[in-house]
């Protein structure tokens, strides 16, 4: 298995965003919350959707769910993307 991270940095939260690839060459997002809002830990988001095909797809799912994690914890809802 291998895997793919990049930081990535949204509204003064960082996360650590991965592409894990699976044995069946399919890659899972993987989200890790590092640091930016006050009172919380670092701590792995749970996975929330199947594999994809590619790992810049699985990348790019990894930032939405950090976007929305945010907005979630800030008051935005939804959100914006």
């Amino acid at each position: 298995m291998t895997s793919t991270d990049r930081p990535f940095l949204y509204h003064g939260c960082t996360f650590t965003c991965s592409a894990v690839q699976t044995a069946t060459n399919l890659f899972t997002p993987h989200v890790r919350y590092e640091h930016g809002l006050p009172g919380l830990e670092q701590m792995a988001l749970p996975v929330d959707t199947a594999p994809y095909l590619s790992a810049d797809e699985a990348l790019r799912h990894a930032e939405q769910q950090a976007v929305r994690w945010v907005h979630d914890r800030t008051g935005d809802g939804q959100g914006r993307f």
